[in-house]
């Protein structure tokens, strides 16, 4: 098992994940909704993704959250010395115990608060608790989820690859290093692949993320195969642990040349 026991993380989130990168790895998520995840069990669940070969820990979710709670996981998570990332749905979902955060525009919202409104007023706030920032566009495509309907997405159509590469090359120009192409908590499918495909040949020098609706080994090797360099696994980690750490030893085995 890979374990940096209390060796922190901040400040060093994003020269970790580009040397993953630069090294033809495929980097794998896990991601924690404190809504979800029994409390109890988080460093048992945890000790077993850094076992499989995650690569870090994503916190977040869009209903519910509680600042408490949210610290909580964090501080247990932390343990790992694998790097904590908050994962906001809005700046109530703000902690000085991570070190980093996805600072997210969700670019396809029709409300202008969720493409730079909560931005705003969590900016200040995360200057001051010194976490480091990864600037990440967040597109909700297909089935969307909670997320979707929370942020008044203007959801992109899964086969809609010219619309999604032109979300992705209008991020990159604009200075966003990440691309978070989002199918949504428990979507029946994910973003295809040839979507992934296009974005990650098209956007030079950003780093492609893909989540939601990734429930079996097959289709994260085909995430993985397309380009995606950062695969996100949420609800699987809840609902089926096991198939969990399959997914994760089938991403990890990937490499690119």
């Amino acid at each position: 098992m890979r374990r940096r026991k209390k060796m922190r993380m901040k400040g060093k989130v994003k020269n970790y994940i580009r040397e993953l990168v630069d090294e033809g790895k495929v980097i794998h998520l896990s991601l924690f909704d404190p809504d979800k995840v029994d409390e109890s069990q988080v460093y048992t669940i945890g000790k077993k993704l850094v076992e499989a070969g995650t690569d870090g820990f994503l916190i977040g979710g869009t209903l519910g959250v509680s600042q408490e709670k949210l610290d909580r996981i964090i501080s247990t998570l932390e343990e790992f010395g694998l790097p904590t990332i908050i994962f906001p749905s809005n700046v109530n979902l703000i902690s000085s115990k991570a070190d980093a955060i996805l600072f997210m525009s969700l670019l396809n919202s029709d409300d202008l608060y969720y493409v730079v409104g909560a931005q705003l007023v969590a900016a200040p706030i995360i200057k001051k608790l010194g976490l480091e920032v990864l600037p990440t566009a967040y597109l909700i495509i297909g089935h969307g989820g909670t997320a979707a309907h929370v942020g008044k997405a203007r959801v992109i159509p899964y086969d809609n690859v010219e619309l999604i590469l032109a979300y992705s090359l209008m991020a990159r120009y604009m200075g966003m290093e990440y691309i978070y192409l989002e199918a949504g908590s428990g979507a029946p499918k994910t973003v295809d692949p040839i979507a992934v495909k296009v974005v990650k040949n098209n956007v030079n020098g950003a780093i492609v993320i893909v989540g939601g609706g990734i429930r079996d080994e097959e289709s994260g090797k085909l995430l993985a195969n397309a380009g995606a360099d950062i695969i996100v696994t949420g609800n699987i980690i809840e609902q089926d642990s096991e198939k969990a750490l399959k997914i994760i030893k089938g991403i990890k085995s990937m490499r690119r040349s």
